[in-house]
C-alpha cells in the first residue's frame, strides 16, 4: 500500500484488527501472502464478482479469472479503477504489487505471464478477497 496517499476508507491499525481476520489484517494492512493453495477461492469459478475483504470495493469478474497454476487466486484484468499498483522492492527482488485504490489493502502482485488479451497474471491472495456469486457489480 502506497504509505503516503490517502485513502477512501481508512482506520487505524487497531480498527482494522477489529474489522479483519489476523490472516486477513497480516495480509492486507502488513503486506503478507497467504500460503499457496490455502484459499477456497483458487478454484472456484462460478459467475460472480470479488471484492475486496477490507473495504468492499468490487475488483475483479469471475470471468477474467483463470487457474494459473500457482495456487493463488489469478485474474487477467481487474474492474477499471479498482486497484492500482507499486513497486515492492522486498525479499531482493522487484515485484509489482497490487492493493485495492480505496483502502490501499495489499492483495497481491502483478506478473507479465498471463493469458491473453492482456498478457498479465494478478496473482492475489484470497483472503483479501471476498467472493459473491451471481450478477456482476
Amino acid at each position: 500500500m502506497a504509505d503516503d496517499k490517502k485513502f477512501d476508507v481508512a482506520m487505524s491499525d487497531d480498527d482494522w484488527k477489529k474489522k479483519l481476520t489476523p490472516e486477513q489484517f497480516h495480509v492486507l494492512r502488513k503486506h503478507g501472502t497467504e500460503r499457496a493453495g490455502a484459499s477456497p477461492l483458487d478454484h472456484l469459478y462460478e459467475p460472480g464478482t470479488y471484492f475486496c475483504a477490507g473495504c468492499g470495493e468490487p475488483l475483479f469478474d469471475s470471468d477474467t479469472k483463470f487457474n494459473s497454476g500457482s495456487g493463488w487466486p489469478s485474474f487477467y484484468v481487474p474492474k477499471d479503477g479498482a486497484v492500482e499498483t507499486t513497486t515492492d522492492r522486498s525479499f531482493f527482488m522487484v515485484r509489482t504489487e497490487v492493493h485495492c485504490q480505496k483502502c490501499g489493502g495489499h492483495l497481491g502482485h502483478v506478473f507479465d505471464d498471463g493469458p491473453k488479451p492482456t498478457g498479465l497474471r494478478y496473482c492475489m491472495n484470497g483472503c483479501a478477497l471476498d467472493f459473491k456469486p451471481g450478477e456482476k457489480k
